[in-house]
């Protein structure tokens, strides 16, 4: 006889409970990119941040990256407010330009966990951490919650673990891993 493991979530409790995380990209060297920059990496959320963000992309010069990384700021701060499809957008441009940056994946597949299109967000996510990002325990966490929309509770479960892992002080996925239950049960050969 084998034992295999099941893994149950309190599904009730999930309809975004905890939101997706967000991972902006650091632009330094003054001016409004920078303010975007800060605004999403403080997690700002009110509108008028975003203002930082349309001035840089209209009248800064910006280098390939920070370009990229002021659309993907100003999609976060979209992302923040619910703004799913303009975040969307704003994700779509930064990875255009800059098809390496791994945040512009992973916050589109956090935008579209906010649209319940759950399938799309984990190839977003997964390409993402291909490429690297700055905060992978984010995208971790973002992809437990696409598992969890696709009522794949073992699979959420073990991406909170990883979270968990790669950033211990990190509350939101020990919250998220509090509702599961984990039980060993005796499988047939």
């Amino acid at each position: 006889m084998r034992r295999g493991l099941s893994i149950l979530a309190a599904a009730a409790a999930f309809a975004f409970c905890a939101g997706a995380a967000q991972g902006a990209v650091t632009v330094i060297g003054g001016g409004m990119a920078e303010a975007c920059s800060r605004a999403a990496v403080n997690g700002e959320s009110d509108k008028r941040f975003e203002e930082f963000c349309d001035i840089a992309l209209e009248t800064e010069f910006l280098n390939s990256r920070d370009r990229a990384g002021t659309y993907v700021n100003r999609g976060v701060l979209r992302l923040r407010r619910t703004a799913y499809e303009a975040a969307v957008k704003d994700f779509d441009m930064a990875v255009k330009m800059k098809p390496d940056l791994g945040e512009g994946y992973v916050n589109r597949g956090a935008a579209l966990i906010g649209q319940e299109r759950y399938a799309e967000s984990l190839g977003q996510i997964n390409r993402g951490l291909e490429l690297g990002v700055e905060e992978p325990a984010k995208a971790y966490y973002n992809r437990a919650l696409a598992h969890e929309g696709l009522e794949d509770a073992k699979s959420a479960y073990f991406d909170y673990q990883k979270a968990i892992e790669l950033a211990p002080g990190w509350s939101a996925p020990a919250e998220q891993l509090a509702r599961f239950t984990v039980t060993t049960r005796a499988q047939a050969n």
